[in-house]
């Protein structure tokens, strides 16, 4: 079973168009993911069409330094947290800010509030 459906996929995959088609924009995320027995968290807002396991969005491993890069989605697939559970999609998560707000917000209390 995949981490993240097809149509959520679809999504991240449209949002990687538009940017690799220069329009500015400031997307809110379109999926969270996190692991259950540790503090990781991945919210995700586009896909690179050349290369779509290469996700971008605001990234904290748990370490209090959320950032802005991109993960690859076959390594959330296969990594597993300190009691060996899988990485989760949050199914109720709705964004209702862009991620530079979200990424705002990290910056000051070190830790994405989703």
């Amino acid at each position: 079973m995949s981490l993240i459906p097809q149509s959520l996929l679809a999504q991240l995959l449209a949002n990687g168009e538009r940017q690799s088609a220069g329009e500015s924009r400031d997307p809110a995320p379109v999926v969270k993911l996190f692991t259950p027995d540790a503090s990781a968290t991945w919210l995700l807002t586009e896909l690179d069409p050349a290369d779509p396991d290469l996700a971008f969005g605001l990234c904290d491993l748990g370490l209090g330094c959320p950032e802005l890069g991109y993960v690859r989605l076959s390594e959330l697939e296969s990594a597993r947290g300190p009691m060996g559970l899988k990485i989760e999609r949050d199914q109720q998560f709705t964004a209702n800010r862009t991620l530079s707000d979200y990424a705002a917000d990290a910056q000051v209390t070190h830790r994405i509030r989703a």
